[in-house]
């Protein structure tokens, strides 16, 4: 069975930083490009950030830039979310997802539903 899955997430003074982590089960994830999502208290969830299969592209939403990096492992079967600067308004449940039929992310950003999920983490700023 194909799994996402995030760890990462805690409890962060506002100005702190987190690095997320998604481990993919399925070396096939390594073809594909992958991103982080994000759902605010009340809100819809949103884009944050993607990356290509091998890591030379990304590509962030305004929330995201200058403060967050993505990047990747594919030894490791492994994406990251670097979140430096942090403020009370990044507080969210991060999602991974993937799409094994997008490898770049111009593909994925304009997917209508991808199709592996990660289960969630935490993220809470602190003012």
């Amino acid at each position: 069975q194909v799994q996402l899955v995030e760890s990462g997430g805690g409890v962060v003074q506002a100005g702190g930083s987190l690095r997320l982590s998604c481990a993919a089960s399925a070396r096939s994830f390594s073809t594909s490009a992958m991103g982080w999502f994000r759902q605010r208290p009340g809100k819809e969830r949103e884009f944050v950030a993607v990356i290509n299969w091998s890591g030379s592209g990304t590509y962030y939403s305004d929330s995201g830039k200058g403060r967050f990096t993505i990047s990747r492992d594919n030894a490791k079967n492994t994406m990251y979310l670097q979140m430096n600067s942090l403020k009370p308004e990044d507080t969210a449940v991060y999602y991974c997802a993937a799409d094994p039929a997008c490898s770049d992310y111009g593909c994925y950003v304009q997917r209508a539903e991808l199709e592996y999920w990660g289960q969630g983490t935490q993220v809470t700023v602190l003012s």
